[in-house]
């Protein structure tokens, strides 16, 4: 059974939406898109690249699924996006259908949490989330999140879409496996489920 990882890029006050470019994700009129892409840091590539070892898989939503099918193939060739191109991507979406245009992507249909639960025992590779806020929030309460890497940006937005929601959820406790500043300030901490 492979475990799920979810990469995430953040700012000190939780925001995630859009750290890689102005018009990555609009939604709720969000204008400040692209605000990770100043401390880009060769420390982050590594632990990233640490993630998408030989034996991994991608799974993302289908919002990170549509961004990353657009953007990766029109890259000038590098490693992300041979990784990307070639690894398995296992996109979870209800309103998307068959064929998907990336290649090496398998949609997979229905419930999410259903789905990932399923997949997660079945797959032996580890699956890699990148961003995919919606997907995350929707496994966290079900014990579906093995690994969290959270690369925390010295910035406060003050507005945008966060990584956890503070609606009355439930407590979560998680130990902390590993962690690292970046020489631009990006503290990186991998977190994991208390008790696993």
């Amino acid at each position: 059974m492979g475990k799920v990882i979810a990469v995430e890029h953040l700012t000190l006050d939780g925001v995630m939406q859009s750290p890689g470019s102005a018009d990555e994700d609009p939604r709720d009129g969000f204008v400040r898109g692209g605000w990770a892409s100043r401390h880009q840091d060769p420390v982050m590539q590594k632990v990233m690249g640490a993630r998408m070892g030989a034996s991994w898989s991608l799974l993302a939503g289908r919002r990170t699924y549509d961004q990353f099918a657009t953007y990766w193939p029109a890259q000038e060739p590098n490693p992300f996006t041979e990784a990307l191109t070639r690894v398995r991507k296992y996109v979870v979406s209800t309103t998307l259908n068959d064929p998907l245009p990336w290649q090496n992507s398998v949609l997979l249909k229905g419930d999410a949490v259903e789905a990932v639960s399923r997949l997660r025992a079945e797959e032996a590779d580890n699956l890699v989330v990148f961003g995919s806020g919606e997907l995350v929030r929707s496994l966290l309460p079900h014990g579906l999140v093995d690994e969290l890497v959270l690369m925390v940006h010295p910035l406060v937005l003050g507005s945008g879409r966060r990584l956890f929601a503070c609606s009355g959820s439930d407590l979560s406790a998680f130990e902390v496996a590993e962690s690292l500043t970046t020489d631009t300030g990006v503290f990186v901490g991998v977190y994991r489920p208390a008790g696993h």
